[in-house]
């Protein structure tokens, strides 16, 4: 989706930030618009190999900001996930309809 056609649209002061999917962007076409200054920067939190090459071209660049793709994992969201996965155990059990985490309840009835 971001290849070097789309990364020269973007203006020099732009940031690309990419916590979606590393495939999604072209590292090697990335890598070439920060240090040709056709982006400013770039935050990355997810990468085409998991994990990075620990001498991957990007954690050389001042310009580029790279973190563990683990936001959602704290103490508090595995806790709630937990408590989730366990009511929608319950409510199957019991024949209920599974209410938790559920984006479009409409559907259920």
């Amino acid at each position: 989706m971001f290849g070097a056609a789309q990364l020269q649209l973007m203006k020099p002061t732009a940031h690309l930030i990419n916590t979606a999917r590393g495939g999604i962007v072209d590292e090697g076409a990335l890598y070439a618009a920060l240090t040709e200054g056709k982006i400013a920067g770039a935050g990355l939190d997810v990468f085409a190999q998991e994990p990075p090459r620990p001498d991957h071209p990007l954690f050389r660049l001042d310009n580029v900001i790279m973190a563990p793709h683990v936001a959602g994992v704290t103490r508090e969201a595995l806790d709630r996930m937990g408590l989730q996965t366990a009511r929608n155990i319950l409510s199957a059990l019991d024949g209920a309809p599974i209410r938790e985490n559920v984006i479009n309840q409409d559907v259920l009835g």
